[in-house]
């Protein structure tokens, strides 16, 4: 038995393969973006989804003020995004540049280069530890043209899948 530190669990839920998405909103004048493996389906009647947002984060404040929000999934060979939508502290304005874009009907960005994507607005926020999670209505589905593999995090490593 191993005591339940932060440590400690951050390493057992590392065991947890997950798919890597882009979460975004838009918020007085702003692009915020934020990189998220705690996103989860919800419901399908209604058509609902989540996603865990630390607390101590600018990405925190815009997509609670906004109350819009998408999230799209990184394809293989993602990682460089998901490592730059990861990094604390890098400029808001411009962040998106690099990175082929278009806007949503809510008016949250998404970005070209996903697996699929989801609109969405805010339907319930529930506090927990150091998080609140962000359960929102899905108000658009965008899929996709073609079927590749996914950018996956497992062990605290982005990987690949096998063919």
């Amino acid at each position: 038995m191993t005591e339940p530190t932060p440590e400690a669990f951050r390493r057992a839920a590392s065991r947890y393969a997950t798919g890597i998405a882009i979460v975004t909103t838009t918020w007085q004048g702003h692009d915020h973006a934020m990189t998220a493996n705690s996103f989860a389906s919800v419901s399908l009647d209604p058509v609902m989804a989540l996603v865990c947002v630390q607390r101590d984060t600018r990405f925190h404040e815009a997509i609670l003020g906004s109350g819009t929000w998408a999230v799209g999934f990184l394809p293989e060979g993602g990682q460089g995004t998901a490592r730059w939508f990861a990094t604390r502290g890098r400029p808001l304005d411009g962040q998106l540049d690099p990175f082929p874009h278009h806007r949503g009907g809510n008016g949250a960005v998404l970005l070209d280069a996903m697996l699929s994507g989801l609109e969405l607005a805010t339907e319930q926020v529930i506090r927990a530890g150091d998080h609140d999670v962000v359960i929102g209505r899905v108000t658009d589905v965008h899929l996709p043209t073609s079927e590749v593999p996914p950018t996956v995090y497992f062990a605290s490593r982005y990987r690949s899948l096998a063919p």
